[in-house]
């Protein structure tokens, strides 16, 4: 029991000096995010499995709030939406099930943000090569490089992690992080991220 508990912190250890250079770009992606979102513009997310689950995570604090109260931002988890996955999984096949999301959810300056631990599913490179057709900003967080997923994005975090559940611990973070610096960008960080604690904002999106 403990050697496994030690053999997996010392692979997320192992992990954290290369993710910390990959992660640094996130300030960057926030600072993007925020004008899109506080441009009225939308983000879309979508993942398979344990990456569906932090798809939605990204959107829950999008909609929701990371720590700050502060008006919604709009944002789509496509794996969540159940019905419209297994209808479309039925009369197009798996590969579809996002892709046909994106083309009636996207707008040419929307954000996809597409999480693969293999960077390798064909739904979301089907997802992302529509994205690219739209003109939406076409973002994944992967494992290591090279795979066709980090290929098939404009913005690319690969975390250079073999075990798949490093790679998505650290997604996770990622997630946590990405908001944080939208918030931060929008002025409605907390006191730790170096903004004002407590403090409702003002900032709303701009209707469009």
């Amino acid at each position: 029991m403990t050697d496994l508990l030690y053999q997996h912190l010392d692979q997320l250890a192992g992990a954290l000096p290369g993710y910390r250079a990959q992660a640094r770009q996130l300030a960057d992606w926030g600072t993007e995010l925020a004008a899109v979102l506080g441009g009225g513009g939308r983000l879309l997310a979508a993942g398979n499995g344990g990456s569906a689950a932090q798809a939605s995570h990204l959107v829950a604090e999008l909609v929701g709030k990371r720590d700050v109260d502060r008006p919604p931002m709009s944002a789509v988890a496509l794996n969540a939406e159940t019905c419209g996955v297994t209808a479309i999984a039925n009369d197009y096949g798996y590969a579809e099930v996002f892709t046909r999301q994106v083309r009636a959810h996207g707008r040419p300056g929307d954000v996809l943000v597409l999480l693969s631990t293999s960077g390798r599913s064909a739904n979301l490179l089907a997802a992302a090569r529509a994205g690219a057709e739209l003109g939406m900003r076409v973002w994944a967080l992967t494992g290591p490089q090279p795979n066709p997923l980090a290929s098939a994005a404009q913005r690319c975090l690969a975390v250079p992690a073999a075990d798949g559940k490093v790679v998505q611990e650290l997604h996770l973070t990622a997630v946590h992080l990405l908001c944080g610096y939208v918030d931060q960008a929008l002025g409605v960080a907390s006191e730790r991220d170096g903004g004002a604690a407590g403090r409702e904002a003002a900032w709303a999106p701009a209707v469009g």
